[in-house]
């Protein structure tokens, strides 16, 4: 079976620009109906809102929605293997990419992941949840922008919310000029589908997002950054909403009732 993955420049369970039409995109590549979505909210610490948000979103579009929290392993313990290769799609939040590298490491993680690549299982990754595929990004996990490594399951590089965080932009330039790997700056809303490791296909979902590849320059002389084609998969102007913050407060009490949890921790 191909290995997908579908990583995206920025990405929220929110209505704003683009948003929405991304978490579309997920589902239909899931295999449309009414698919096995996981969240692993890691690289943010698992929190509530993150979690609750997600389940709003996906179980809008009659996913049957779960997540693994490695930070709550103790009070809701889970066979992480059998439950990751029940899904027809895993969803990689965003948040520090160090803190995610170090908590995947002792649990196995990632090579559960590329197991669940190989079986067919549509992966999807935002922010630290893309660039960790990489060999390398640049993340703000230590405060200002600054390269770190992923696992290099794809060769080169990522760089996340491209032009929304112009330092996050200019580290990277600086960093491919100092000889990082070359690879593509993302904007929110944005996202590249990779098929057995090739990009096969980019998307933007926002009017004036685009995708970018950086590499050296050939004077050897800073960096140099070329757009590449996107399909623009864009909502048109006015369309109507899905969901409201009722219904994220709503899927929190679900969450926090399915889960056993008190209101206070």
């Amino acid at each position: 079976m191909a290995a997908r993955l579908l990583l995206m420049g920025g990405h929220e369970f929110d209505q704003l620009d683009g948003n929405e039409v991304l978490s579309d995109l997920i589902v239909e590549l899931a295999g449309g109906g009414s698919p096995k979505v996981c969240l692993l909210p890691t690289a943010s610490g698992d929190p509530d809102l993150q979690i609750a948000r997600f389940r709003r979103s996906f179980g809008s579009r009659g996913a049957e929605v779960t997540d693994i929290s490695l930070f709550r392993l103790g009070q809701n313990p889970i066979d992480l293997r059998a439950h990751l290769l029940e899904q027809d799609a895993i969803y990689v939040g965003g948040g520090s990419l160090v803190n995610l590298v170090a908590v995947w490491g002792p649990h196995g993680v990632f090579e559960l992941l590329r197991e669940a690549l190989e079986s067919g299982i549509l992966i999807a990754g935002q922010s630290a949840g893309a660039i960790c595929w990489f060999q390398q990004g640049i993340t703000t996990s230590s405060g200002a922008p600054a390269p770190a490594d992923g696992f290099g399951h794809l060769p080169g590089s990522l760089c996340v919310h491209y032009h929304a965080d112009p330092g996050r932009r200019a580290a990277y330039l600086e960093a491919v000029a100092a000889g990082a790997p070359a690879g593509y700056g993302a904007d929110d809303q944005t996202g590249m589908l990779f098929i057995d490791g090739e990009l096969s296909r980019a998307f933007s979902a926002r009017s004036g997002a685009g995708i970018w590849r950086v590499e050296p320059a050939e004077d050897g002389v800073g960096a140099v950054e070329r757009p590449i084609e996107v399909e623009d998969i864009s909502r048109e102007p006015g369309a109507t909403p899905t969901a409201s913050s009722l219904d994220d407060f709503r899927a929190l009490s679900r969450w926090r009732n399915d889960a056993g949890l008190s209101r206070r921790r």
